[in-house]
């Protein structure tokens, strides 16, 4: 039974590798162009669980027409937060056709995680702060040019 049981602790170890702290700013990703109410926006592409989770962290800047989207893995109650994420964003939540549904500003180094009300966002998109409300964006607006959700939705 010890043999076991030891064999079994091992194995565990080996498949789930623990995952590193992100400490410094991911390389830029690929980026799709989007189209929001006439605006362009060159948007890096998160659609793996770590380029999700390391997202804007440690960047110093963030140019006006750059912005970040994040495909999810399905329809979900999103969460954004601002752990070590050195500029104020804003960000958009949108739902699988596209709609932005909620858009809230984003505080550097605030933790406190920023939930949507609705539980069907696939999508979010980052951009610099009141890029969006300089650019006259409300919720009900639809975004082109947004990836593919995964197919598992």
């Amino acid at each position: 039974m010890r043999t076991i049981t030891a064999f079994f602790i091992t194995g565990l170890t080996l498949v789930a590798p623990i995952r590193a702290e992100v400490s410094q700013p991911q390389p830029k990703l690929p980026t799709v162009p989007l189209v929001i109410a006439g605006q362009k926006l060159a948007a890096e592409v998160a659609d793996e669980e770590a380029e999700r989770e390391a997202g804007m962290m440690f960047r110093k800047s963030m140019a006006a027409g750059e912005g970040m989207v994040f495909v999810l893995d399905a329809p979900q109650r999103a969460a954004f937060w601002m752990k070590n994420t050195l500029v104020p964003l804003s960000v958009a939540y949108i739902n699988r056709s596209g709609m932005i549904l909620e858009i809230h500003d984003l505080q550097p180094h605030d933790e406190t995680p920023v939930g949507s009300k609705f539980d069907t966002i696939v999508y979010a998109i980052e951009v610099p702060q009141g890029w969006f409300q300089k650019n006259a964006i409300l919720p009900g607006t639809v975004v082109k040019g947004l990836p593919a959700p995964p197919k598992r939705q």
